[in-house]
């Protein structure tokens, strides 16, 4: 009896140790598909913004030959086929169509951007020199928006009706906000009329928080909209209810437990956050005579120079998508229900 007894408990030792390593191999598998998903995904936005980046230069009215003759003389004339000859050579403008999407497709690929009609230089360098500004902006945005909200939402979510129904009028305001008319105010109240930040922007670490401000306003009510429906849900679970059995706080329960479980759905709009800050940037940077991608693209705009507006156009939306991947991996990693629809 002892000996089959110790087999049959071997025997199903064995059969949970097999089951247990089937589970884990579904799991990875599962993780695989999600994380592949994604980059097929996402390898198909930025094929499409490329794509719909160069049929926009095609759509435009006029010869593109004349227009970057006419930007780099610094009048407007009709040019004659000799004068234009150079140009149309050196950038492939009477190639087919499919020849020049092929021939740029390949330099994007490649990291290449094109040269600027203007400047005479490489989009990629021209952008790369602004693209630190741009970026600590658009990441000191989503700190800031971090920040309200993480005050906000607990300090309203789940109390009386009347702090709920401010809380999420409040979020729902702040969401709405044009970043041009936030910057504005802000300029005129903290800077022009109280003098605490300066008025141009500049370089300084001081120069850097109205427009952070501005970007992360909007930005933190709809990370506000998100987590605080989430916040209150979990308030109504019961280890909550137990955790206030326990003799915890309502503030440490709030903190420690249900601010861990609602903010979910705000990691995930963190992704979409970064394009957003960095499309906003276009705006806020020209509020505030800031330096960055936006003040650079909306120059090329007035002066027609193409490569450099295509250019940033695929770099927000690259940026975009990068930060989306990496959310949606780390969210696949982090919540396990994420492996039962995948």
């Amino acid at each position: 009896m002892t000996l089959t007894s110790s087999a049959e408990t071997a025997t199903a030792d064995q059969g949970a140790a097999r089951a247990a390593a089937q589970a884990a191999s579904r799991r990875r598998t599962a993780r695989f598909r999600s994380v592949g998903r994604t980059l097929v995904g996402a390898i198909i936005t930025l094929w499409g913004t490329a794509t719909v980046a160069f049929f926009a230069q095609l759509a435009l009215p006029g010869d593109r030959a004349t227009t970057i003759f006419n930007i780099r003389a610094g009048q407007m004339e009709q040019r004659t086929p000799e004068e234009l000859a150079p140009i149309n050579e050196a950038y492939g403008l009477l190639n087919p169509v499919w020849r020049q999407y092929l021939d740029y497709m390949r330099g994007l690929v490649a990291g290449d951007l094109g040269l600027s009609y203007q400047q005479f230089r490489p989009v990629v360098d021209i952008i790369g020199e602004q693209l630190p500004a741009t970026f600590a902006l658009s990441i000191t945005a989503i700190a800031i928006a971090w920040v309200i909200m993480l005050i906000w939402v607990p300090l309203t979510a789940g109390r009386s009706r009347r702090i709920r129904a401010l809380g999420a009028l409040a979020d729902t305001t702040a969401a709405g906000l044009p970043h041009y008319w936030i910057g504005i105010l802000l300029l005129v109240v903290f800077a022009a009329t109280l003098g605490w930040f300066p008025v141009i922007s500049g370089s300084q670490p001081a120069g850097l928080f109205l427009p952070a401000l501005t970007l992360a306003i909007p930005l933190a009510g709809f990370l506000g909209q998100s987590t605080r429906t989430a916040f209150e849900n979990t308030l109504r679970q019961p280890f909550i209810i137990t955790a206030r059995m326990r003799g915890m706080s309502d503030s440490q329960t709030r903190i420690r437990h249900v601010l861990r479980h609602s903010i979910l759905p705000a990691i995930t709009l963190s992704g979409w956050a970064l394009g957003a800050t960095m499309s906003g940037a276009v705006v806020v940077e020209s509020v505030y005579s800031r330096q960055g991608i936006g003040t650079v693209l909306i120059n090329a705009v007035n002066s027609q120079d193409l490569p450099i507006v295509t250019g940033a156009v695929v770099l927000i939306a690259a940026f975009y998508v990068l930060a989306n991947v990496l959310v949606d991996i780390v969210y696949t990693l982090v919540d396990p229900r994420m492996e039962k629809s995948a």
